[in-house]
């Protein structure tokens, strides 16, 4: 492990702290909280690997984003290729056939449901059997089901995770790392027997963990919850709901405390995903929003906002890159500095730090993830044919948000995702084409955007006589775990940890409960310090990353 000196923004007590190591693709977290009294006071969340996509893709063709991008995630490489082909399809104005939105659409809603469950087991309900909680009540039912690599839903679930990604490579050739999605379609002609067995792999992905595991209930009875009160009453409702991992989850949850810290902002940001395919045959900018199933907005200080990408901004002012600018992503720069300097200047990660600029109110740090976009599927004036759940705006605004409300909101996506890409196999019609070849125009602008697993991830590119001029990413780990900006307001992970309890500081479990709630695309490692001696009191890894 490296030493680092001062995590801290410049200013605050040095401190030797240490890195993890910087050996996978997802890199690394480090956070560093204060806690007084047993209360975490304050957090600063560090990304401590430099990658710079941004940079490898200035000057190459505008298709490189469609090989580069989906190497920047072990495990959402799909969604990274779905926005990077839409950023391209609106700037070669591109007309795609309504087979290739659906390929599309069941693709990325597939590479999703994957992770439901692969998150739930395998990252975050371990740390439901610390030992903490050995006398909390439903902790011995708690280590049958959930203790790694022996608990009995631990072991199933993570199994099982794997099936609908068979979909995905039976359209994609491959999962992860596909690069099918194209510019005018999609590179595949799936045959009667391709669909049919996408079909049953659904179905057996559903029978034997959604409905037989995670809810014992069918995925239609579960879609009737509307409110938070809802859920609480299908708990109870019978002995198979109940006894649910799901059930189980709710009520073991409440009882170790987990609906009372992480809260965050309560500020969200949804970009939205899955199109549909008549009402987006000619992707545009403008045009995007109204084609979306899952619709894009913001939520902020109770209010609902249309989404505009326009209103996007990055600010570097902690971030370890040249300057404390704050720009639009198609004027972004990704100008690296030695961090050695750039901590003397108040930089600390190499996390740049998204903001959402609301017209006449200011620019906000914005959750991004399951819950963000839960919460914007609220959202009134929905269209017959778009998603409207009003179920987690009624929990943000009822019993608020938590690590608990966070959870469950991706839990809840699984039947949602689940109905959407059965539909979409249904509506394939395989006489018709796939791909319309477009006219690769050598100047132009696009804007590609989608939902990955943790959130709204978003390209945009800058094409200039036939080559990239400017390509900026910005992830939905970025939006989360990106830092305080310009006017010293924290991001919304810093933010979630702040009130967060944390009975032993040997063995700080909170804190990975918040982590894990985030399900950042990093590898974390929190440090605690006693805010009035400056003593460390623990190094506490959370797991590994996805």
């Amino acid at each position: 492990m490296a030493t680092v000196t001062d995590l801290s923004p410049a200013g605050a007590k040095a401190l030797d702290l240490h890195v993890s190591p910087l050996g996978r693709v997802e890199g690394d977290l480090d956070v560093r909280v204060s806690v007084r009294d047993g209360v975490v006071t304050g957090a600063w969340t560090e990304a401590a690997m430099f990658r710079g996509f941004e940079i490898i893709l200035k000057g190459k063709d505008p298709q490189a984003g469609l090989i580069v991008t989906p190497r920047i995630c072990g495990i959402c490489g799909g969604s990274h290729l779905y926005k990077a082909a839409y950023a391209l399809d609106t700037a070669w104005k591109t007309e795609l056939p309504p087979n290739a939105t659906l390929v599309r659409n069941i693709a990325q809603a597939c590479e999703t449901l994957q992770s439901i469950p692969r998150w739930f087991y395998a990252l975050f309900a371990i740390d439901l059997v610390n030992k903490n909680y050995a006398r909390a009540e439903g902790y011995d039912e708690a280590v049958r089901r959930f203790a790694p690599f022996v608990g009995s839903s631990y072991e199933a679930g993570v199994t099982l995770s794997g099936k609908p990604v068979e979909v995905y490579a039976i359209y994609g050739g491959q999962w992860p790392h596909s690069s099918f999605m194209i510019p005018g379609g999609v590179m595949c002609g799936p045959t009667l027997a391709d669909v049919t067995r996408s079909i049953a792999i659904l179905e057996y992905w559903k029978d034997e963990w959604l409905e037989k595991r995670w809810l014992g209930c069918s995925v239609d009875r579960w879609l009737e919850n509307r409110s938070w009160a809802d859920v609480l009453a299908w708990v109870d409702e019978n002995e198979s709901h109940y006894n649910s991992d799901c059930g189980f989850f709710i009520r073991y949850a409440q009882r170790i405390g987990l609906d009372r810290f992480g809260a965050g902002f309560g500020n969200y940001l949804a970009t939205g995903t899955y199109f549909n395919p008549e009402k987006y045959a000619r992707p545009t900018i403008e045009g995007r929003n109204a084609a979306l199933i899952n619709r894009s907005g913001v939520f902020a200080d109770g209010i609902y906002y249309d989404f505009d990408q326009a209103n996007v901004r990055e600010d570097v002012t902690h971030a370890f890159y040249e300057g404390n600018h704050v720009l639009h992503p198609f004027e972004g720069r990704t100008e690296p500095v030695d961090p050695a300097v750039g901590r003397k200047q108040g930089k600390y990660t190499w996390a740049k730090a998204p903001r959402y600029e609301i017209p006449g109110v200011g620019a906000k740090p914005l959750e991004a993830g399951p819950l963000a976009r839960q919460v914007i599927a609220g959202k009134p004036g929905a269209e017959s044919w778009q998603d409207y759940d009003p179920l987690f705006h009624d929990a943000v605004t009822t019993v608020g948000p938590s690590v608990l409300v966070r959870v469950l909101a991706r839990m809840h996506e699984a039947p949602k995702y689940y109905k959407l890409a059965r539909r979409w196999l249904d509506e394939l019609n395989l006489h018709e084409k796939f791909y319309i070849k477009p006219q690769e125009l050598p100047d132009g602008r696009g804007f590609g955007s989608t939902e990955a697993a943790r959130g709204s991830l978003s390209d945009w590119i800058v094409i200039k006589d036939g080559k990239i001029e400017n390509y900026q990413v910005v992830t939905p780990t970025a939006w989360n775990i990106g830092p305080r900006d310009g006017k010293e307001i924290n991001g919304p992970m810093e933010q979630a940890f702040v009130g967060a309890p944390i009975v032993d500081p040997s063995d700080p479990v909170e804190l990975g409960h918040v982590a894990r709630s985030f399900d950042s695309c990093l590898v974390c490692t929190v440090h605690a310090y006693d805010e009035k001696s400056g003593r460390e009191l623990a190094r506490f890894r959370i797991g590994e990353g996805a």
